[in-house]
């Protein structure tokens, strides 16, 4: 069963006023960041940043903030709320669903990042261009041609849906349970936006829609149908060719 209380704030937002909390989900076998973030309508960014995260790996029974929250106290405003935790007013009244400016104390509201960030906006993107998108608009492409575009010599490691701990669900939401052939790889959206239709030297066309705690700098994973392609891909240094 899934298990979430609210916290006063301690150690998590010490920054935040006293009447700032936040609310903890107990994480269960089988969870990922990505699968939090999305049922809890917050994102894995906000996740990273409130908990001190550093890679994706989380384990049962730990405990996550999902989001802040506010408590309106006597004299409160939400201009003046806004001010507080850089953000506008405007943002406020969409996340808490208000139609007007009037608060009253005693009144929880929800406080989340003043924008998305350019990663969160290409995974919006990204998840409105599936693989099989790739595929089809490649198709007539000859796989010895050289692509057009920015080249990147990067590491490039393998993995599968099927891996230990994974879900088989990308950051950006393709599922590859449902296509072992999809090709996909993770990336470090530093270096290759997410959302990118890239030709990855020895592997073909793919779309980046995936990240890892590991992929940083110029490293990829690349997705294979099994665990036996995976392990026979091995670590190779090879191009990248980011074509949109």
């Amino acid at each position: 069963m899934k298990k979430i209380v609210a916290t006063l704030a301690t150690g998590i937002i010490l920054a935040s006023p006293l009447n700032a909390y936040a609310f903890d989900y107990e994480v269960i076998k089988g969870d990922t960041l990505w699968g939090i973030a999305n049922e809890y309508d917050t994102t894995v960014d906000s996740l990273y940043e409130l908990n001190n995260l550093d890679s994706d790996l989380i384990y049962p029974k730990q405990k996550l903030a999902i989001y802040k929250k506010y408590l309106v106290e006597k004299g409160d405003t939400l201009y003046g709320i806004s001010k507080q935790h850089d953000v506008t007013v405007e943002e406020l009244k969409a996340w808490n669903e208000l139609t007007s400016d009037l608060i009253l104390v005693g009144q929880e509201l929800i406080i989340e990042q003043a924008e998305e960030n350019n990663e969160e906006k290409a995974v919006a993107a990204a998840k409105s261009i599936q693989p099989t998108e790739v595929k089809s608009s490649t198709a007539n492409k000859d796989e010895n041609q050289q692509p057009e575009g920015k080249t990147l010599s990067v590491v490039a490691t393998a993995y599968t849906a099927e891996c230990e701990g994974c879900t088989g669900i990308t950051y950006t939401g393709i599922n590859l349970n449902e296509d072992r052939n999809a090709k996909v790889i993770a990336v470090d959206p530093n270096v290759i936006p997410l959302g990118s239709k890239v030709y990855v030297e020895g592997y073909g066309y793919a779309i980046a829609g995936d990240i890892g705690g590991a992929i940083k700098g110029n490293r990829i994973d690349i997705h294979l149908p099994t665990t036996e392609e995976a392990l026979n891909w091995g670590v190779k240094e090879v191009k990248v060719t980011i074509v949109e």
